[in-house]
C-alpha cells in the first residue's frame, strides 16, 4: 500500500518538487510540461517560462500564478486543482507536520487556538462529513501526507532506518510505572539504533516517542524530563497545560533522537504529543492504522492497553496470517498478566498462529528489557 493512497508509481510523471526544481527544468531545455505534478508552488514571477512551455498533461495542485497564468494554462490542457477556501489548513502540503506547526506559540496561546485544534474543530462541524467540498479537502490532505510520508522514509531523515512500532494504551498517566516502563522502551530501542514509530497521541505513545527522543542524552535527563512531565499527569482536564509542560521539556533538551508519530484528527479529542519529530496526521483513522502497521519493518511492540490496541493486534496478525513468510514481523505482547488475563489477546494470537508462518514470529514478555531482546535481536 503506497503511504499516499496512489495504486501504483507511474514512470510518466515527475514531482517538481520545489521552484528550484522547475527552474532545473526549465533550464535544461524542457520545453513539455506532460505529466508534471507540481503542489504548493508559489510560481509566481515565472510566467514567461509557463507561457513558454506546453503544459498539456500537467497537474497543479494548490499553486500560485501571476494574474490570467492560470487561465492560459487550463485552456491549454494543464489540470489545476485550485485552493480550496474557509479549511484551516493546506490540502495541497508538501510535508508532514512538526509539533511546533501543530503547537504554535504555545507557551502564549491556549491549546483550543493552535492549527490542530482549530482543524479537528473544522472537521466535527455539522453536516461535515456529508460536504462535498470538506471530504475533497481532507482527502487531498491525506493524500498529501501520504506522499510527505514517502519521501521522509525513503529520501528523508528516517530513509534506510528500521522502524519498530509502539502500540499501548492512550491512558497512561504522566508519573506512573506504566509511563515510565514505555519511556525506558522507546530509549532503549532508539539506543539500539531502530525508529520509534508510535499513534502519536498520549499515553505510551508520548512516553515512547519521549523515551526515544531523549535517547541520546544521560539517563539523570531522561529522569529529570519524566518528573517535570508528572507535574501534568493527563491532558483531561487542560490540553494547554499538558502541551505547555511538554513544550518546556522540549525547549530544555532541544534537538532530540528523530521519532515517528502518525496520529489521527478522527480522535482529535487525544492531542497529538511533542516529542514525535516528524508528525504525519491523516484524518482517515482507517488509512493511518494501516500505514502505521504497515511501515514498522522491525516489528511491533504492544504495551498494555484496551479496546485500541487490541484492534491493533488483531489488524497486524490478519497481516502476518496472511503475509508471505519473507514480509512477517514479530509482534511483541508486553504483560503475561494483562495479555493472558486482563484482556487475554495472547491466546487468540497462538491460536491463530498455529501451524502458520507467523507461529515463532510471536512473543508474551513480561518486561521492556525482554522486548528489545526479541526486536534488536
Amino acid at each position: 500500500m503506497k503511504r499516499s493512497g496512489a495504486l501504483n508509481p507511474s514512470p510518466r510523471t515527475l514531482d517538481v518538487e520545489s521552484v528550484v526544481h522547475f527552474h532545473q527544468l526549465v533550464r535544461a531545455g524542457a520545453r513539455s510540461m506532460n505529466g508534471w505534478h507540481a503542489q504548493s508552488l508559489d510560481l509566481r514571477g515565472h510566467s514567461r517560462d509557463l507561457k513558454a512551455l506546453d503544459p498539456q498533461g500537467a497537474i497543479f495542485l494548490g499553486c500560485t500564478f501571476d494574474d490570467g497564468v492560470e487561465e492560459s494554462l487550463r485552456r491549454r490542457g494543464a489540470l489545476i486543482f485550485p485552493k480550496l477556501h474557509n479549511v484551516p489548513f493546506n490540502p495541497y502540503r508538501n510535508g508532514i507536520y512538526t509539533a511546533n506547526e501543530l503547537y504554535a506559540d504555545i507557551a502564549s496561546t491556549e491549546y483550543e487556538s493552535t492549527l490542530d485544534a482549530r482543524v479537528y474543530q473544522w472537521s466535527i462541524l455539522p453536516g461535515q462529513r456529508g460536504r462535498l467540498d470538506a471530504t475533497l479537502a481532507a482527502a487531498l490532505h491525506d493524500h498529501a501526507i501520504g506522499d510527505a510520508l514517502d519521501e521522509l522514509l525513503d529520501h528523508g531523515d528516517l530513509a534506510g532506518t528500521k522502524l519498530v512500532g509502539v502500540m499501548g494504551g492512550h491512558a497512561a498517566q504522566r508519573g506512573t510505572q506504566e509511563f515510565a516502563d514505555a519511556a525506558q522502551l522507546g530509549r532503549l530501542l532508539a539506543q539500539a539504533g531502530l525508529t520509534v514509530a508510535t499513534g502519536g497521541g498520549p499515553g505510551a505513545m508520548e512516553a515512547a516517542n519521549l523515551g526515544a527522543y531523549l535517547s541520546r542524552r544521560p539517563d539523570a535527563d531522561s529522569t529529570a524530563a519524566l518528573e517535570a512531565l508528572a507535574a501534568v499527569p493527563g491532558f483531561r482536564p487542560s490540553v494547554t497545560a499538558w502541551a505547555r509542560q511538554a513544550a518546556v521539556v522540549v525547549e530544555r533538551y532541544p534537538d532530540g533522537t528523530p521519532t515517528l508519530g502518525i496520529p489521527t484528527w478522527f480522535y482529535g479529542h487525544e492531542p497529538p504529543n511533542l516529542f514525535a519529530t516528524h508528525i504525519a496526521k491523516y484524518f482517515a483513522n482507517a488509512v493511518r492504522e494501516a500505514i502505521l502497521l504497515e511501515l514498522c519493518n522491525g516489528g511491533i511492540v504492544f504495551l498494555p492497553g484496551a479496546a485500541g490496541t487490541i484492534q491493533e493486534i488483531s489488524q497486524d496478525a490478519c497481516e502476518n496470517y496472511y503475509g508471505a513468510p519473507e514480509i512477517i514481523t514479530p509482534m511483541v505482547l508486553v504483560g503475561r498478566k494483562h495479555w493472558e488475563e486482563t484482556f487475554p489477546a495472547w491466546p487468540m494470537l497462538q491460536s491463530l498462529a498455529a501451524g502458520k508462518p507467523m507461529e515463532d514470529r510471536i512473543f508474551l514478555v513480561d518486561t521492556v528489557e525482554d522486548a528489545l531482546a526479541v526486536v534488536a535481536g
